[in-house]
């Protein structure tokens, strides 16, 4: 995958710009808001660190992965919501605060229960003779390249409100391009294998996609979650940070082939998410509300 090139320039690159991104949009009470709409949040919370992987679990065993490609698709399930969820929420009337709450506090619970869920997937998929576990040292210094970044941002939003305005769209067009470079160059490295690879894990990807925006929107509706809130749910589930999975495959795992997934998965679910907003949006049960 080139990895002098990848590993030490593009994707750390990638991961820091995306968070900074998110970081001048966040302010404290970002944090706090669960306090104001609690239910949604759990709901948001369960549905991506409880019944997702579970989910994924299934549709890998359906769709009989090899390995290696199910504790890829795995390591997308456990990786929290992407900040181009916030965008999307945006676009199709969601909540963006909530959106922006469920991206913040995600991306610091991942710290947590990410090391946990792909742990255990690996034992379940590779078996003890293959297993090696995501060490926890290790994973401080993948969250470290996530975190710092998005309390620099926050702070540059804070002190500096006005440079933030001015940053903000263009770190969002350098996210967009450096997440491009990213997929690129793990198509590039598998280009052999790729058409292999989609045929196998590509309809197992698009399912797991479409689940989880049906989980976030139906499963929020049907708990009495305002509309505006179960479309944000639905992106912030359905629309997870890929580069983030891409990074730890290689990184931290040493297998270019788990990466795979979640470079199919970052190509479908822009167009999949965009579908699934257009189609909730046809809905006219409700009149939309402001939160």
């Amino acid at each position: 995958m080139g990895e002098s090139t990848l590993l030490t320039i593009i994707m750390p690159l990638a991961i820091g710009v995306i968070m900074l991104g998110l970081g001048l949009s966040l302010t404290i009470d970002d944090f706090t808001r669960i306090i104001k709409y609690p239910k949604a949040v759990i709901v948001g919370f369960l549905s991506q660190f409880l019944i997702l992987p579970v989910i994924c679990l299934f549709v890998a065993k359906a769709y009989q992965l090899s390995p290696e490609l199910a504790v890829g698709l795995m390591l997308l399930a456990a990786s929290p919501g992407g900040a181009t969820a916030n965008l999307y929420s945006h676009l199709f009337n969601g909540d963006v605060a909530l959106n922006i709450t469920l991206t913040a506090v995600s991306s610091i619970l991942a710290l947590i229960t990410l090391p946990i869920i792909v742990n255990l997937s690996l034992m379940f998929f590779m078996g003890e003779s293959q297993y090696i576990s995501i060490q926890f040292g290790k994973t401080l210094q993948v969250f470290a390249v996530v975190l710092i970044p998005v309390f620099i941002g926050m702070i540059i939003h804070k002190k500096r409100p006005s440079i933030s305005a001015i940053m903000e769209k263009p770190v969002k067009i350098s996210s967009a391009i450096l997440l491009a470079l990213v997929i690129i160059a793990v198509v590039i490295q598998n280009i052999d294998n790729m058409k292999n690879y989609f045929q196998e894990v590509g309809l197992a990807a698009l399912s797991f996609n479409l689940l989880s925006l049906c989980v976030g929107y139906f499963l929020s509706r049907w708990l009495k979650i305002t509309k505006r809130q179960a479309i944000a749910i639905s992106m912030e589930v359905g629309i997870h940070n890929g580069t983030l999975a891409i990074f730890i495959a290689i990184s931290l795992l040493n297998n270019e082939t788990m990466a795979i997934p979640a470079a199919i998965y970052s190509l479908i679910m822009f167009f999949t998410a965009a579908a699934f907003g257009y189609f909730v949006n046809l809905r006219k049960e409700e009149v939309i509300q402001k939160v």
